[in-house]
């Protein structure tokens, strides 16, 4: 098959308190796997049976014929890339490249805490807030259901997952809780600078 689900770089246990072993084996182990099973099937026997998952994303993300290819095959190259921007013991400010580069194009690292804050609260029903990187400046956008960066130019840098089923066991309806948890405990900012350094 073309598509696999990519193992998680920590334990189902590992972000707890703040997201439980309970969140990721529901997140992880049934909505996750679902959209792999689901384009796995939708893919075989088409010219993107043995594409690389960026590649079918690319091919269908246009294409009204082909919307529930792009819905399963962009959640799984989004929760993976999620799942890569949280780690245990994480969040914080950041050193580095990655922290200089929030002061120079937000103007501190509290006014990108604040944007991205607001970015993912005020998603409205299910979707992404992203921090992405294009033409050189970082930049903070949101995705509706299963969009993604990757059809718009931007380089995906940082990602939080804000459908309901991300966080719904843990905080009920208060996402702004679980955008602040992310952020402040989570965030995988080794991974943000390498995707960074790669572009």
């Amino acid at each position: 098959m073309a598509v696999t689900l990519s193992k998680l770089s920590f334990k189902q246990n590992a972000l707890e308190p703040y997201i439980s072993e309970r969140t990721i084996d529901f997140h992880y182990g049934k909505h996750h796997s679902t959209y792999v099973e689901k384009t796995n099937i939708l893919i075989k026997g088409t010219d993107m049976e043995h594409d690389k998952l960026e590649n079918i994303i690319l091919k269908t993300s246009r294409n009204d014929s082909r919307i529930s290819i792009f819905n399963n095959a962009a959640q799984v190259w989004n929760h993976t890339f999620y799942w890569n921007c949280l780690k245990p013991n994480g969040g914080g400010i950041p050193a580095g490249d990655i922290g200089k580069k929030l002061i120079s194009d937000f103007g501190s690292y509290e006014a990108f805490v604040e944007q991205f804050k607001v970015a993912a609260t005020t998603q409205f029903g299910s979707g992404w807030a992203w921090l992405v990187l294009k033409d050189n400046r970082l930049e903070i956008i949101t995705t509706l259901n299963a969009d993604s960066p990757l059809i718009y130019g931007c380089k995906p840098l940082l990602t939080i997952d804000v459908w309901e089923h991300a966080y719904y066991l843990d905080y009920q309806n208060r996402r702004p809780d679980y955008i602040n948890t992310c952020i402040e405990h989570l965030i995988n900012w080794d991974f943000v600078t390498a995707q960074m350094e790669g572009s």
